[in-house]
C-alpha cells in the first residue's frame, strides 16, 4: 500500500522518472536493500523519501564506525593496565595486570603498530563501499572485528607470550580503524550538498567516540573480573558488541546503486593535486587526534606516575575531541571549512605550547587544560577539513568545465573515493605520534622534544591552508 504524497512531495521542479512525485520508502528499496534512484539534492525527494532513510542509515552506520573505533583503540588503554613500575636502575618494582611489565617504550609501539595498521586498512576499505555495496561492507566489516576482539582476549591472558606475537595481535586491531574509511564513503552519498558538513561530522564523531568510550569502561570491565578473567574481559565485551553491530546493519542499512560504482572514480581522486594536500592537512587534525588518543593515557602513567589519572580521567580528551567534531563541520557548513581548519591550527600550536609550560612546570592540571583544548581543536579541524572534501570536487567540476548532472556526479564519486584516501593518510598521523613520543623519550628523557615538533607542524600546516584555501585570487579560496 502506498501513501499520499505529503503537499511539498507535489511540486514538480526535478521530476523522477515515471512520475511527478518522489517513490515511497517501500517504492525505493528493491532485493538485497539495494536503492536504485537516490537524488539527495532534490527538495521534493529529500523532504518526502531522502531524509528519513538517510538518517536511518546515518544512525546504525555511527553504531558500527563505532565498535570499529572502540576495538582499534582498545590498546590504547589496555597497555595501561599491562605496564609495570620501573626504578631509576630499571629494575622492576611492580608488574600490571594479569602479570604484565611492560615499559613505557613497548606500550607506546602497541598502540603505534595499531594506529599504523588501521591507517593501511582504510585503503582497500575505501575501494570495498563501491565493490560490496555499503551496506554490505558494513555487515562484512564489523564482522571482521571478531579477529581483534578475540585475539586480545587471548594474548592478554598470557603474559609468557613474546613481544613480537603482542605486536601482531595488537595490529589486527587495525581492521577497526578501517571502518572509518568506507562509512564515511558510503554516509556522503546519502546527504544533500547543504548537509553533508553536518552528517559527516556526526559519522565521524560517532566514531571517534568510540576512543573515549573504550578507554571509560574497559577499566570498568577489567575490574568485573568473571568470564573474561581481568583484561580478556574487554575482548569479549567487544566481540559482542560487533557482532550486534553486523546484525543491526543487515536489517537496517540500505545500499545505494549510485555508490556501487566501479573504482575508476576513486583510482581519478588520486590525480588531484587537493587530493593530497588536504590528506596532509589532516594528518595535522585527525593524525593529531587519534595519536594523541591512543597515547595521552600513557603519557599520563610515564610522565607524571599517574596510573589513577590515567585510567580515571584520560578518556577525557577523546570525550571532547569527539564532540566536537560535529561543531567543526556545522562551523564549515556556514563560513567555509578552509577558514575553520587555518584557526584550528593555530589553537593546536597554541595549546602544544602551553603542554611544554605544563611539562616543564610538572604541573599536571596545566597539561591536562592544554591537552583537552588540543583535542577539541583536533576535533573541530577534524571536521572541517573533512567539509573541504566535498567542496573541493563542486568546485573542480565548474573549473574543469564539468557542471553537468553526469558531470557533478562523477565529482561526487571522486569525492567519496578522495574521502577513504584522505583518511587513511591522515590516520598515519596516530602511527607517528606515539613513536616520536617514544624517540623523544628515549633520546632526551622528555616529551618536551615532541611537544614542540608538532607545534611546528601545526603552524606549517596552518600556512598551507592560508596559501591554498584562504589566499584571494587562489582556485578553491574559501572552500
Amino acid at each position: 500500500m502506498t501513501s499520499a504524497p505529503s503537499p511539498a512531495s507535489t511540486s514538480t521542479s526535478t521530476p523522477h522518472a515515471n512520475s511527478s512525485a518522489p517513490p515511497t520508502p517501500a517504492e525505493l528499496i528493491g532485493p538485497g536493500r539495494w536503492i536504485e534512484h537516490w537524488d539527495p539534492d532534490d527538495v521534493d525527494f529529500w523532504d518526502a523519501t531522502g531524509k528519513p532513510i538517510a538518517r536511518r542509515n546515518l544512525l546504525w552506520s555511527i553504531v558500527a564506525e563505532h565498535i570499529g573505533f572502540s576495538v582499534w583503540l582498545l590498546w590504547s588503554i589496555v597497555v595501561v593496565m599491562m605496564t609495570g613500575t620501573f626504578a631509576a636502575d630499571g629494575t622492576l618494582t611492580a608488574a600490571g595486570t594479569n602479570g604484565w611489565a611492560l615499559t613505557a617504550g613497548e606500550a607506546l609501539t602497541l598502540v603505534a603498530v595499531a594506529s599504523g595498521v588501521g591507517a593501511m586498512m582504510r585503503i582497500p576499505y575505501t575501494f570495498a563501499v563501491p565493490i560490496f555495496g555499503g551496506r554490505n561492507w558494513t555487515v562484512i566489516s564489523a564482522l571482521l572485528l571478531v579477529i581483534p576482539t578475540l585475539g586480545l582476549a587471548w594474548a592478554v591472558s598470557n603474559p609468557g607470550i613474546p613481544f613480537w606475537v603482542l605486536l601482531v595481535v595488537a595490529g589486527t586491531a587495525g581492521l577497526g580503524g578501517g571502518n572509518f574509511a568506507s562509512s564515511m564513503a558510503n554516509i556522503t552519498f546519502f546527504f544533500p550538498e547543504r548537509e553533508k558538513g553536518w552528517a559527516l561530522g556526526l559519522n565521524a564523531a560517532g566514531g571517534n567516540i568510540g576512543v573515549a568510550v573504550a578507554q571509560k569502561i574497559v577499566p570498568l570491565v577489567v575490574a568485573l573480573g568473571g568470564i573474561g578473567a581481568g583484561l580478556a574481559n574487554a575482548g569479549l565485551l567487544y566481540f559482542v558488541l560487533a557482532i550486534g553491530a553486523a546484525v543491526f546493519a543487515y536489517f537496517q542499512m540500505d545500499n545505494l546503486r549510485e555508490a556501487k560504482a566501479d573504482i575508476r572514480p576513486t583510482i581519478n581522486a588520486t590525480k588531484h593535486l587537493h587530493t593530497w594536500l588536504i590528506a596532509v592537512l589532516y594528518i595535522g587534525t585527525f593524525g593529531s587526534f587519534i595519536g594523541y588518543s591512543a597515547a595521552f593515557p600513557t603519557l599520563l602513567r610515564s610522565v607524571f606516575e599517574r596510573t589513577d589519572i590515567a585510567l580515571t580521567w584520560g578518556f577525557l580528551g577523546a570525550l571532547v575531541g569527539s564532540i566536537s567534531r560535529p561543531l567543526g563541520g556545522k562551523l564549515a557548513d556556514r563560513v567555509g571549512g578552509s577558514a575553520v581548519t587555518f584557526v584550528a591550527f593555530l589553537v593546536m600550536a597554541g595549546a602544544g605550547v602551553i603542554a611544554v609550560i605544563g611539562v616543564q612546570s610538572r604541573s599536571l592540571v596545566l597539561f591536562f587544560i592544554a591537552f583537552l583544548l588540543l583535542f577539541i581543536a583536533t576535533g573541530i579541524g577534524n571536521g572541517s577539513t573533512y567539509r573541504m572534501i566535498p567542496s573541493v570536487f563542486t568546485r573542480l567540476a565548474i573549473v574543469h568545465g564539468h557542471d553537468t548532472p553526469e558531470g557533478r556526479l562523477e565529482m561526487k564519486r571522486r569525492a567519496a573515493g578522495a574521502i577513504g584516501l584522505i583518511s587513511a593518510v591522515g590516520a598515519f598521523g596516530g602511527f607517528l605520534v606515539p613513536f616520536i613520543y617514544r624517540f623523544s623519550t628515549d633520546l632526551t628523557g622528555s616529551i618536551v622534544p615532541a611537544l614542540q615538533i608538532y607545534v611546528g607542524v601545526f603552524l606549517v600546516m596552518a600556512v598551507v591552508t592560508a596559501a591554498f584555501y584562504l589566499r584571494p585570487g587562489a582556485t578553491m579560496a574559501r572552500v
